[in-house]
């Protein structure tokens, strides 16, 4: 296999040629909405939204559920990609969050889907014990939207007549932790390197199986590429994107960078779709999407899927529910900027 362990200059030269009229259209939300198709299949995403402040959080799911509302969309489910529950939660599996943090926030009156989630980084910090195993524990209860059946795991959407095979991975990868300073045993908040080697293994597994839809997706948390702070995860490019480019995975859905971002590289089968902006502190951009884009925005925001057997559409909207970046993927790979 080509090794695609890629450095940036090679990125830079592989990223697409968009036109100047349509990223200055995306970055600055020239359309108000999208048409709707009434025979796709919708659904909302949104990632780091779990913040110990909620203020963000609320603007954010407010937007989402007043969008939901004046586009009469029916969302069959949600996608919540990971960064569930920064800092403590106290009682864990018992909470008093899930309530008022989850299941009103994203209320079952507009959301009456179900939510799938992913593991992000903050998921795994201990305060004072792992929120992994609460999260877990949570969706096995079976009285919530909250679904999380392992660590990794895989979906078909919608439940009826599917047109998109979801697969569900976890992106905490193993790496090197700085030891404490007050002397206790480190804890790696993370999968373990055996995990790492068995979730692998799992996927490829996954992806050589029969396409029965016409549409691939993948989610985790941490980009693969980014043009925020945290930048391309090694990890990733190595074990992850050999398998998206042999496999033709459609998209990769991710959060992990606090913004909205669209990247594609020429050639390449797989465009990667981050939506950050669910509630945590925003962070500034690194490289800028006239450099590699063609999207990249600091705001916060959500995103929504929707898909027909022809077309796959995704779009980014900020947290009033205004569309900033919209585009249609055909199975066999066209790609159309919108806006």
């Amino acid at each position: 296999m080509e090794n695609l362990h890629l450095d940036r200059r090679r990125f830079l030269r592989q990223s697409f040629a968009f036109s100047a009229t349509a990223l200055w259209a995306s970055r600055h939300g020239l359309a108000k909405v999208m048409p709707k198709d009434p025979a796709a299949a919708e659904l909302l995403m949104l990632g780091d939204w779990g913040y110990l402040n909620p203020a963000a959080q609320q603007v954010v799911a407010k937007g989402m559920a007043d969008y939901t509302l004046r586009e009469k969309l029916k969302p069959q489910a949600l996608l919540m990609l990971g960064d569930n529950w920064y800092e403590a939660l106290e009682g864990g599996v018992d909470s008093e969050r899930w309530k008022t943090g989850f299941e009103e926030m994203y209320p079952k009156s507009v959301f009456d889907c179900t939510a799938y989630a992913v593991l992000g980084n903050h998921d795994y910090q201990y305060f004072p014990k792992s929120k992994v195993e609460a999260e877990l524990e949570y969706a096995r209860r079976g009285h919530s939207r909250w679904t999380m059946p392992a660590k990794w795991y895989t979906f078909e959407f919608p439940k009826k007549n599917p047109l998109i095979t979801f697969i569900a991975l976890d992106s905490n990868m193993p790496h090197p932790i700085a030891p404490r300073k007050d002397g206790k045993p480190t804890i790696d908040f993370t999968l373990t390197e055996e995990e790492r080697v068995a979730q692998l293994a799992w996927l490829e597994a996954e992806l050589q199986k029969p396409r029965k839809t016409p549409f691939t997706v993948v989610i985790a948390h941490h980009p693969v590429f980014s043009d925020g702070p945290h930048g391309d995860h090694q990890i990733l490019i190595r074990d992850w994107d050999p398998l998206f480019r042999k496999y033709g995975v459609h998209a990769y859905l991710a959060g992990h960078d606090h913004d909205l971002q669209h990247l594609e590289f020429e050639g390449h089968p797989t465009t990667y779709f981050l939506s950050g902006g669910g509630g945590a502190d925003l962070y500034d951009l690194k490289v800028d999407p006239t450099v590699r884009g063609p999207y990249a925005h600091k705001v916060y925001g959500f995103s929504h899927l929707s898909v027909t057997p022809k077309k796959l559409m995704l779009q980014h909207l900020d947290g009033d529910g205004r569309l900033l970046h919209a585009i249609e993927k055909t199975p066999e790979g066209k790609l159309t900027v919108l806006s």
